[in-house]
């Protein structure tokens, strides 16, 4: 259940940013939920092998080569699904930085409501 209502977390937080950043488009709620399934695919296969081959400049920049995997991670899913589409770099960097804020702020949120 957990994972779940992180899932529809993640959506809601993938069509926030869509509308509030320009370079990004998602055409439905649908897709932004196969956005938000392959997006904690990824995340959960192909990042640790990513964060494994960049250790040593992941080191050297104290951790924020990592926001460049997270575009990476972005741009390989505009790649796989028709309907997502993120304009540059640049803004698939902004988009993960964006994502990860509104996403935490939201869970965040979401907990302190179980918690009551």
């Amino acid at each position: 259940m957990n994972f779940l209502i992180k899932l529809i977390i993640s959506t809601l937080a993938v069509m926030m940013v869509s509308y509030i950043l320009p370079g990004v488009h998602v055409q439905s709620f649908g897709i932004a939920l196969m956005v938000a399934c392959v997006l904690a695919f990824l995340n959960a296969l192909i990042k640790p092998i990513l964060v494994l081959f960049t250790l040593p400049i992941t080191l050297i920049t104290l951790g924020l080569f990592l926001l460049v995997i997270n575009a990476i991670l972005i741009i390989i899913t505009d790649r796989l699904i028709d309907g997502f589409e993120v304009s540059s770099f640049g803004i698939a960097l902004l988009f993960s930085l964006i994502l990860s804020i509104v996403t935490s702020v939201m869970e965040s949120l979401a907990g302190q409501n179980q918690r009551q």
